[in-house]
């Protein structure tokens, strides 16, 4: 499985996914995660992804422009593009294990109020949320979103079977 994380804040991902279970299924090949920096799909010299929203509204968006450039550059034909928001559907076991089953995900790691309306629109395929609560940016639903994931990825967890006794599976609780 390959993950591309496209985000403001690349380096915030060199830590969690060097550690534990993640670096291990990185080391067998098993999934490659890759992070990219928006501000390097901005066409001014001062690298600005940011604006008033479309339509009017308080607060910033990330701009369309570099989001769309940045999104096309790693699109394959075979992507699944998601937008972390706290607006999306609630990520929860089920939705984890059908997306391990794609080969390549592109992550949208939003900041300030989100990104433009334009590119859900036109560019995202699915809005996910890790729970109702608001972050400081989509970095750390990444995270989790990716550690949740690639559980579901075959071999990434020693047993094949584990997954599947684990909380929440079955609609029912791990005690």
């Amino acid at each position: 499985m390959l993950i591309d994380i496209l985000s403001l804040f690349p380096e915030y991902f060199d830590s969690p996914f060097n550690a534990s279970m993640i670096k291990r299924a990185r080391e067998k090949g098993l999934v490659n995660i890759r992070s990219h920096n928006i501000r390097d799909f901005a066409k001014d010299k001062h690298q600005s992804v940011d604006d008033r929203p479309y339509g009017g509204g308080p607060g910033m968006v990330l701009m369309p422009e570099p989001l769309e450039s940045a999104i096309n550059s790693v699109r394959k034909e075979n992507s699944h593009v998601i937008y972390l928001s706290p607006q999306g559907r609630q990520l929860n076991s089920q939705m984890c294990h059908t997306l391990a089953e794609y080969d390549h995900l592109i992550l949208l790691c939003g900041h300030y109020e989100g990104i433009d309306q334009r590119i859900i629109d036109t560019c995202v395929d699915r809005e996910v949320s890790i729970g109702d609560y608001v972050l400081t940016s989509g970095c750390p639903a990444a995270v989790v979103f990716v550690d949740a994931v690639i559980r579901f990825v075959p071999d990434v967890i020693g047993h094949p079977d584990a997954v599947y006794q684990d909380s929440f599976e079955e609609g029912i609780f791990d005690s």
